[in-house]
């Protein structure tokens, strides 16, 4: 067994206690906090989030808050997404960018009004970026990371645990949409949100000292819902098309190159850092984009490191995550294909850790 030695500069999470106790049997690390990947297996926990509702403890999609008269001027210029429109009980998924174009991270930005944003990232250390620009520009604007913890609820029944504990009013909660709803002797944001394609929320805890009444009394509530631990599952999350940055996509990669494009349409944002890039990718077009691939056999293993693909012995991209879907009954996989190799149907092959694959391009996602 392989243990992983904890200091101050691995953070505990306000649900670590209940995720222990649940029988949690494996972590990755993730914006330095344990992150769980797995409970009982990662099949067993794909069959159980298809088919009922689980709790998962996401506190490592940490926040940064921007806050102060500058926090409106300071978002504009992080992303080429156009939030001129962004209400203020709204989601958007932002892509943020870099002077080149690369993507920094993908996270989700949470508008309180137009001079309070929360920023709900993905695994990097955006939080220097995102305040050296600000200390660049002047700006007045506070940059920091809050006392917020997310925690997930996830899978088909979603709907009917978190109303046995927040109300029926959390119903009506629409897609990227969010409400801020009573719990206890105060209240959180929660969001009709979250990663997985399998429906459900996020709420979004602010202090830590609420973590375990919160995860105790949705596991009170849920029992005859079959309600059980999870975690962002590898396989489901291929299926459905979602992308880990870090993994699918890095700052080598635009959103372009990432299927964004409709979060990058020239013009419509012209305050953000990487307008020019962006412009004129659009205007010459990319040179490689993510696609959905099956590749055919037995079950691979999971994608420790990137596979290359080949087309007659020639490199024309690669596999960057990979699972076995029980349901499809193939290997799905996500990949970044060069431009010439990415229509559907094109046949290609793939050098797994087993040997090499035949691997075939696909025009969209499972689910």
């Amino acid at each position: 067994m392989r243990l992983l030695s904890q200091s101050r500069r691995l953070r505990q999470t306000p649900f670590s206690e209940g995720v222990e106790d649940k029988g949690v049997t494996a972590y990755t690390v993730y914006n330095r906090m344990l992150l769980p990947t797995v409970f009982e297996s990662v099949e067993a926990d794909y069959r159980h989030l298809k088919t009922h509702v689980q709790v998962w403890d996401v506190s490592c999609e940490r926040q940064i808050e921007l806050n102060g008269p500058d926090a409106g001027r300071l978002m504009r210029q992080l992303t080429p997404r156009n939030l001129e429109n962004m209400q203020e009980d709204q989601c958007y998924y932002v892509p943020i960018v870099d002077e080149n174009g690369g993507m920094l991270n993908d996270p989700v930005a949470i508008k309180h009004s137009e001079d309070r944003w929360w920023i709900s990232i993905a695994d990097s250390d955006l939080l220097l970026w995102v305040k050296g620009l600000a200390v660049g520009a002047g700006m007045d604007v506070r940059v920091f990371e809050p006392d917020v913890s997310p925690l997930a609820v996830q899978g088909p029944k979603s709907d009917d645990l978190m109303a046995r504990v927040f109300g029926e009013e959390v119903r009506d909660i629409r897609f990227f949409r969010y409400k801020r709803l009573a719990f206890q002797d105060t209240s959180f944001v929660v969001a009709r949100s979250g990663y997985s394609k399998q429906g459900g929320y996020e709420i979004y805890v602010e202090n830590g000292a609420y973590g375990m009444p919160l995860w105790s009394a949705l596991f009170e509530a849920g029992d005859d819902l079959n309600v059980r631990p999870g975690c962002p599952n590898l396989i489901e999350r291929i299926e459905g098309g979602l992308l880990s940055y870090g993994n699918d996509m890095t700052m080598e990669n635009s959103p372009l190159e990432c299927g964004l494009g409709k979060f990058c349409k020239p013009g419509e944002n012209s305050d953000h850092i990487g307008k020019q890039a962006l412009a004129s990718e659009v205007e010459t077009g990319s040179t490689r984009q993510i696609r959905a691939i099956s590749i055919l056999g037995d079950p691979v293993p999971p994608a420790r490191s990137a596979w290359p693909l080949f087309d007659g012995g020639k490199r024309v991209g690669q596999v960057t995550s990979a699972a076995w879907s029980p349901d499809f009954d193939t290997n799905v996989a996500i990949g970044m294909v060069d431009a010439g190799y990415w229509d559907s149907g094109t046949e290609l092959e793939v050098k797994t850790p087993t040997g090499f694959r035949r691997a075939d391009v696909r025009g969209s996602f499972w689910i």
